[in-house]
């Protein structure tokens, strides 16, 4: 139970997060620089040698000559440049927020072909980096609480497609602001 709640204050300070220079800094901005990952935590494997099995095989490791994000590729959301299929849908870290109703699910991600939805803040597909039926990585366009950013993102089914693992990987791919480790959510019915 103590997880859970730590979990939960971790994404309500998450969710409060700054962006590329474009709003005044918070007073936690001076112990680290500003989160601008949506608002999300890391739960707690089941079998932490599992994860990090997961991580030495799954992890990206994001190529430094890539070029910054300027915009949004041609055809960008649909047919083969669209989130997999089996990726969409909506997701939660922690389970009991599946049934609650928008607005009051703080820890749902809902997925389409071209967008992340977290409860504050919206990502749009912008350009893919990977792609298989099951897994995506990919930067998107974020916007939230007035502010906007790039983050590029690794999104990987587990356990037969009921868990989604995500990784962050911060401004384009510099690593900051991005959340420390993987997240495992849940597939909601």
């Amino acid at each position: 139970m103590t997880r859970y709640m730590a979990a939960a204050a971790i994404l309500m300070l998450a969710a409060c997060g700054g962006g590329e220079d474009k709003a005044p800094p918070s007073p936690q901005d001076d112990a680290a620089p500003a989160a601008t990952a949506p608002p999300a935590a890391a739960a707690p494997a089941a079998d932490p040698d599992a994860m990090a099995r997961w991580e030495e095989d799954r992890g990206y490791e994001p190529d430094p000559s890539e070029p910054p994000l300027t915009g949004t590729e041609p055809g960008i959301g649909s047919g083969a440049k669209a989130i997999p299929a089996a990726i969409r849908g909506r997701w939660a870290l922690d389970a009991s927020d599946c049934p609650k109703r928008p607005g009051t699910d703080l820890t749902a991600l809902v997925i389409d072909a071209a967008n992340l939805r977290f409860h504050e803040s919206h990502g749009e597909l912008a350009r893919i980096r990977e792609i298989d039926p099951r897994r995506i990585v990919a930067d998107y366009k974020f916007s939230g609480e007035g502010i906007e950013w790039n983050r590029l993102m690794l999104f990987d089914l587990a356990d037969g497609g009921k868990t989604l693992i995500r990784r962050d990987y911060g401004e384009a791919g510099a690593g900051e602001g991005a959340a420390a480790g993987p997240m495992r959510y849940t597939r909601c019915a």
